[in-house]
Formats: C-alpha cells, structure tokens, sequence
C-alpha cells in the first residue's frame, strides 16, 4: 500500500466540494511549511459538563447544533488555508464553544478540525485555568476568532501565559495568531520544534517564545507552584527524512487533580461532540460510492471488482438520527484508523475502542512503539509521580474521569512489546464484547485494549512504506 493510497482512503468520505476533515499525520511529522466519559456513566458526564456550557439558539437539529450559517460571518472568520501536505479546515469559519469544567477555575474550549476536502471532522480543544494571582494560563490555544477571542475576554481575567505543548502542527498553527490577539502574555514552547519538508525556524510561523522553551522535568516555571509538568520526546525517524521527533509536554494541575494532555491518549464518545456540524456527519453516514466500498471493507475476502459492484452492501439509515450516528462512528474510526476494517458496518470497531481512555492506533504504530522503552519510562514516571482524578485530552471527549491505573493501561502495548505479546487483537468481536460487558456494568474494562488487525492493515502498510523510504529505522 503506497502512502497516495492511504491518503485517499483517509478521504474517502469526499462526495461534495466542501473543505472538511482532520489531519492525524501531522502528529507524526510536524508542522508543515506552507485528538467526563467512561470510564463514568454519561449521564454523569451531562451532569459534569453540558449544563455549564453557554445557552445555544434553537435549531430543530440534534441537541445543541448551532450551525455555521447562523452566525454572524466574521465572528467565526479565520484563514486556515495552510498546511502541505494536509490542510487543516474548516478554511474560513470555526465555530467555538466554552465549556466551564470547574465553576470560575478550569474551563475548555472546543473547535472542529477538519482535513480540507473531506467531511471527517473531530474536536481541537484549548483548556485554561485561573492561577492564583487571578491571571489565566493557556494551554494549546486554538483559532483566535473574534467568537473565540471574545468568549475568553468574558471571563474579566488577564490572559498572562499561553502554552503550546507539543510540536504538532494543527496545535502550532494557531499559536502566533492567538498571542497577537493577546499580546501581554507571555509564550511558552515544547523543545526541539520542527518543520518539513524545510526546517524552518518557528519566528517563520509566526512564533515567539517571549517566555521561554521548556526544556526538562525539573525546570522551574512561573506557574510551577500550581501546575507541574513532564516531557515526552522520542525520535520518530532517521535525520536523513529530515523527521523531527515526536514531542509532547503533559501537565498536572495539581489542585484540581487534571492531567492536562495535548495528543497521548483520547476518549471517544459515544454521539457526536457538540461542535461537529451536523451536514458533516449527515454526508458520513450516507451510503458510500461504489469505489469506497472497494477500498474501506478490508475485512470482506472479496475483490476490489465484487465489491465495486455490489450495490446492495449498504443501505441508507433508518432515521437522519441513525445517519448522524452512523457517520460519528465513521468519522472516529478514520481519525484513528485512517482506512479502518469496515466503514459500512463499524459498529463493532467503534464499540470495542469508545468510551475509555486509549491510545490512538495512529501514535501507537508510528511513535510509541517505536521507542517502547522510553515511553516506557515516561509512562511510569507519570504514574507513579502524579495522583489526578481525571484527564484533558485535546480531542474527542474531555473531560475524563480517570487516574494513573487507567492512564497505565492504555499504555499497556508499550509492556506487551516487552513481553513478547500480540499488541493487536485477532478478533474486533472479543474486543467489543469486552467494552461492553463492562459499560452495561458501569465498570472500567479490566482488560487494555488492543486494535483489531482488521482495523490495522492500511496502518500497518502505511508503518512498512514509511520504514522503506527511510522515515523509520529498520
């Protein structure tokens, strides 16, 4: 499987001209030069985060969907037209939404991202926290429209530190915009920053680190005294692909007992986050075109010809409810698949991964099991270091009821690569049966869970074409 191909099965959901979608890939390689629930029941979860978010005008569609074309144009405007090889979108209009997590001290705000060209959408999330001098501090800012800019200002506090803690580009991007809007606050960066295919200086991007780089464990920060902090960093490739390493600072806010993470793991909810557009996932869960049956039913033993051809594998949903759903789940399963087993009928994929704190099959094949004993290491010291309640991913759910035991095991491929142990599941049926078990239950799965290898045979030929040009070591 060539990388193009991966690509286009990434895109598959493509049926109109509308410029949608996410970039996984740029976790891998950086910026380019041009990711509570249950793990707790989710009515526990509305409890704990939908009654506090801003009052929406009335639509008619699903439950809080406030679509783009209501808003005025320019309180949402941002040029978002970059990114090579993979645009981020939406290109010109980001919708924001504030969530206040706890009353007056941590809130979350949350944006779509999309791939530009396909529906595929998923949430970008900034979170802030109120210091104890009354100022706020930033982590990973997203699109500083007038919306975004004006929903932060309403909290009546000085915006004094903004934190981009990762070298991801989707993250990157908007860090230069965000600090011109506020420009008293000090910047704060992740190490060893990089960009491709030029390596770039991050002032090209508009990056200016007025505070500094952090650089170790141990490094005395201004806010140190409330919010601690550890870094990740492991090498993805040989220098000669010109691939920079993979780079993540994770933070505890140690009153709140948060771990604050930007792309190490994620929690995949079971209805469509609130910010999702409902056309998106309406276009996701029609019927697919003949050649995207061909290409997304991996798991069917038939030719590329037969399935081509066969125009009674899928049929429309029942509902425009059961449309929506069905397109959440297809979204989800490309964001972290790229080209999952069955995207006509990912149920069972989507039951055995959501509701529980994983790590993205994307980061587990091409970062982390790449250097296992490092990750290893970081994983245990954020363990065994830090006691937390629960975690604030930057995509899908958030926030997470869930400690260092829970954190541990959706690292527990890292241990299994150690041990000699198969870190895919031979079957989707047991992983799912199992997740379900323990939601019926209202328990956390006491086994981690493990990709199917139906879902990770485009990944796995994406790892193996990558390690043949050179990006990976043998």
């Amino acid at each position: 499987m060539s990388l193009p191909a991966v690509q286009e099965g990434r895109l598959h959901l493509v049926t109109d001209p509308k410029l949608r979608g996410i970039s996984s890939l740029s976790h891998c390689f950086g910026a380019r030069t041009t990711r509570p629930s249950r793990i707790i029941p989710r009515a526990a979860q509305r409890k704990n985060t939908t009654k506090l978010q801003p009052k929406q005008a009335s639509t008619g569609k699903r439950s809080g969907q406030v679509e783009i074309d209501e808003i005025p144009f320019f309180d949402r405007f941002h040029n978002s037209i970059t990114g090579f090889p993979f645009p981020l979108g939406p290109f010109l209009q980001r919708r924001t939404i504030r969530k206040q997590v706890d009353k007056g001290r941590l809130w979350l705000f949350e944006q779509e991202q999309t791939l530009g060209g396909s529906n595929v959408t998923t949430v970008i999330r900034m979170t802030v926290l109120k210091l104890n001098s009354g100022n706020l501090w930033v982590h990973a800012p997203v699109a500083p429209t007038r919306e975004c800019v004006r929903l932060v200002k309403e909290l009546g506090l000085p915006v004094e530190f903004i934190v981009l803690p990762t070298f991801a580009y989707e993250h990157k991007i908007f860090l230069g915009p965000f600090a011109r809007a506020f420009p008293d606050a000090k910047v704060w960066i992740a190490p060893r920053q990089w960009s491709w295919p030029l390596p770039l200086p991050v002032q090209f991007f508009g990056i200016f680190p007025t505070g500094g780089t952090i650089t170790e464990d141990d490094q005395e920060l201004p806010w140190s005294d409330e919010i601690e902090h550890k870094i990740f960093i492991s090498a993805i490739g040989g220098a000669s692909a010109g691939v920079g390493p993979y780079v993540e600072v994770v933070f505890l806010h140690k009153q709140s007992k948060t771990l604050i993470v930007t792309d190490a793991v994620v929690c995949v909810p079971p209805s469509p986050p609130q910010v999702v557009r409902t056309a998106n996932l309406l276009e996701a869960g029609s019927p697919l075109p003949g050649l995207i049956r061909g290409l997304s039913s991996l798991d069917d033993d038939r030719g590329f010809k037969d399935k081509f051809l066969d125009g009674q594998m899928e049929q429309p949903a029942e509902s425009e409810e059961a449309q929506v759903q069905l397109g959440w789940k297809r979204m989800a399963l490309q964001i972290l698949y790229f080209v999952p087993g069955n995207l006509l009928n990912p149920e069972l994929s989507f039951r055995a991964l959501s509701e529980r704190l994983v790590v993205s099959p994307v980061l587990q094949t091409l970062v982390y099991s790449k250097n296992p004993e490092g990750a290893r290491q970081w994983v245990d010291k954020v363990t065994s270091d830090w006691s937390f309640k629960r975690v604030i991913p930057a995509h899908f759910d958030a926030p997470v009821a869930a400690g260092p035991k829970d954190f541990r095991q959706a690292f527990q491929f890292l241990w299994d690569i150690k041990d000699n142990v198969p870190t895919q599941a031979s079957s989707v049926e047991a992983q799912q049966q199992q997740n379900l078990l323990a939601r019926l239950f209202s328990r956390k799965p006491q086994e981690p869970f493990r990709p199917p290898a139906s879902d990770m045979r485009a990944l796995n030929g994406l790892e193996s074409v990558l390690t043949k040009a050179g990006v990976f070591s043998k």
